[in-house]
């Protein structure tokens, strides 16, 4: 008797040394997938059916650029490695993370905020500032 996909995928998993957790995260992509459209058999679609799991998990289920991946890599994984067909990675988005950029402070909100501490941290602060001065006016008159 032929082995169940999901079997087949958790075999070619621990044979290549998997984690179990990426296991558990691949079988639980794949099930999602196949549930999505109607429990067809991966091995009748393709691309098209990819793309449009793909997009309904950005709409509709509104995850992140790395779950959206992970769930393509997991998709690809059962393609190329269980099911043994090549699925063009040209016709797939990958979801791109959004680029972020550091919060820097100006010298006069930095400013505005150390005037705003008081207590011990405002004693950490003075401590911490006066140590940096010595050790700057150190370095200069060492060079």
């Amino acid at each position: 008797m032929a082995k169940k996909l999901l079997d087949q995928l958790r075999e070619v998993l621990r044979l290549k040394h998997y984690s179990y957790r990426t296991e558990q995260a691949y079988v639980d992509w794949v099930r999602r997938f196949i549930l999505f459209h109607g429990k067809r058999h991966p091995a009748d679609m393709g691309a098209s059916e990819i793309q449009a799991f793909l997009a309904h998990l950005a709409v509709e289920g509104n995850v992140s650029a790395s779950t959206q991946n992970q769930a393509l890599s997991a998709i690809l994984f059962l393609y190329r490695e269980v099911l043994h067909k090549e699925i063009d990675p040209v016709l797939l988005p990958s979801a791109k993370r959004p680029q972020r950029l550091p919060t820097v402070l100006t010298r006069d909100e930095v400013r505005r905020l150390l005037n705003h501490l008081d207590g011990v941290y405002k004693l950490i602060n003075e401590s911490t500032a006066k140590t940096n001065r010595r050790e700057r006016r150190e370095r200069r008159d060492f060079l």
